[in-house]
């Protein structure tokens, strides 16, 4: 028999699954790994953890499904975006990695813009300096550990670093580059105007692939520690968002993709590159060879959720935990009993500043309008209606832009509601679905693996792989009710960006 095998390194866990050759999953394992957060605003992981639980994940995987390391003719790699991870001369870890939602680089993001200026930046690489990307984290190494940034002789993403560890090879894909703020998108290349002006060395950066090109082999020295042979091809894979829309068919105009993970993101397919007047939208590479993407990014979608329950749903944790089910089944059942717009309350889920549309470090979060008749069922739907709220503003910016979208596709945990999905139906006023395939970024990693062995192009193994499981239409009278809340909404970041500014400033001189 012959597997593909899909790895996806995500910020709290990595995710290992194997692909059957008619693009079925045969086994699936997650191993979690600790998340550091040394100071307010500040979120760094050591790549050993990654290396570590990637290896033990992959063994344990084999294990537990019978499938031999030799079955297995091609690994993908997917990973969460942006982290910076600085290796010496000798490729050990000069210091922990900096992640895509660590925020402590708002200067240096500043001063890039300042020292580029934002309309050339935005020419040179289809983006904006944002706090989460990699290179303001190479400038805020030199202005803050100047030893380390002596020390560093290679720069790379957290996924590029587990494939390093695999095969001994370096390497980034173009989808993944494509947020460092280096890269040429338009171009596919790496900007040298960029390096030069930024002071960040090109010889730190490794050679680039397209995603579904053969970056490297196992090494035997992994090939023991895993339990996959030697030998084993290993594509360059791609960002997390890049292969979770390679995982839910969106390699064509006209589909949009809604992933429901920690992070929120609208992805949309570009044939062609298409920047942002203003950058509002990242434009990137996709993970489809020779085509970009847009997308508009939340900061905390599901991670928004995740707080709600993790404080304030005691009592459905225990009854899940007694009944052995998922705790957000009880907590959208909840939310279920409250009406449309939660009896006029809006959640702003700017819980760890924000990205798309409001590229803002010190934005918050609030609850707007409660009064005495609002129930802990009321502010649950209300958690749920801002995030998908915020996620519509990335969806504004893409209609703004002239793409028609027919159909969302939504994934992530998140996906698994039925009634989420229906809301997000009706606050976006257009079809939803969902697909066979479940598992995420991995799977569009292993879909990238089976394109690179086979010599397959991705498109056509996403419509051999992936169908449609379920369409729901919006609901005309709900979508009326939201699109009169959804205004309001739209008002508040303007109406308290400064009181945000100013409560986070306090806080900060303490």
């Amino acid at each position: 028999m012959t597997y593909y095998l899909g790895i996806d390194l995500g910020t709290s866990a990595v995710k290992c699954i194997l692909v059957d050759a008619g693009g079925t999953v045969k086994g699936s394992l997650s191993l979690e790994y600790p998340l550091l957060q040394p100071q307010p605003g500040w979120a760094e992981q050591h790549p050993e953890d990654w290396w570590n639980g990637t290896a033990a994940c992959i063994r344990q995987l084999l294990e537990r499904s019978g499938i031999s390391g030799d079955e297995v003719s091609g690994i993908g790699l997917s990973g969460q975006m942006h982290g910076s991870v600085f290796l010496d001369k000798e490729l050990n870890v000069v210091r922990p990695a900096l992640l895509w939602c660590d925020q402590r680089t708002a200067a240096e993001c500043a001063w890039i813009e300042e020292t580029i200026g934002a309309e050339e930046l935005g020419r040179l690489t289809g983006n904006k300096a944002l706090t989460g990307f990699t290179a303001p984290k190479a400038v805020w190494l030199r202005n803050h550990e100047p030893e380390h940034f002596r020390r560093t002789a290679h720069l790379m993403l957290p996924k590029d670093y587990v494939r390093l560890k695999l095969t001994g090879a370096f390497g980034m894909d173009l989808a993944d580059a494509s947020g460092t703020l280096l890269l040429d998108v338009a171009n596919r290349r790496w900007s040298t105007e960029v390096l030069e002006r930024l002071g960040i060395p090109a010889e730190w950066l490794p050679p680039l692939y397209e995603s579904n090109d053969i970056a490297g082999h196992v090494q035997p020295a992994a090939a023991a520690l895993t339990g996959l042979a030697a030998g084993t091809p290993v594509v360059a894979g791609g960002g997390d968002q890049a292969c979770g829309a390679v995982g839910v068919g969106v390699v064509r105009e006209g589909i949009a993709s809604v992933a429901l993970g920690t992070s929120g993101v609208v992805f949309v397919h570009d044939d062609t590159y298409q920047a942002d007047a203003d950058c509002r939208l990242h434009s990137f590479c996709h993970g489809v060879p020779g085509n970009w993407h847009r997308m508009g990014v939340m900061l905390a979608a599901g991670g928004s959720f995740q707080w709600w329950r993790n404080h304030f749903a005691f009592e459905e944790l225990q009854q899940a935990q007694t009944e052995g089910r998922d705790v957000y089944e009880y907590l959208t059942a909840l939310a279920e009993q409250a009406p449309i717009g939660s009896e006029g309350l809006l959640f702003l889920p700017y819980l760890t500043g924000e990205r798309t549309p409001h590229p803002d470090p010190k934005a918050r979060g609030g609850f707007i309008g409660l009064n005495l008749r609002h129930t802990k069922a009321h502010l649950t739907r209300s958690v749920l209606e801002g995030i998908t709220f915020g996620l519509r503003d990335s969806m504004e910016l893409v209609k703004a832009s002239g793409i028609v979208i027919q159909e969302l596709r939504v994934s992530g945990g998140g996906a698994r509601s039925r009634f989420w999905r229906q809301m997000i139906a009706d606050i976006f006023g257009l079809p939803v679905v969902t697909v066979n395939s479940t598992e995420g970024p991995a799977y569009g990693a292993a879909v990238m693996a089976a394109s690179g062995v086979l010599g397959r192009d991705i498109p056509s193994l996403c419509e051999d792989w992936i169908r449609i499981q379920e369409s729901i239409e919006p609901n005309p009278a709900a979508r009326k009710r939201y699109e009169a809340y959804y205004a309001i909404y739209r008002t508040l970041y303007g109406t308290l960006k400064d009181t945000f500014h100013q409560l986070t400033d306090l806080v900060n001189e303490n």
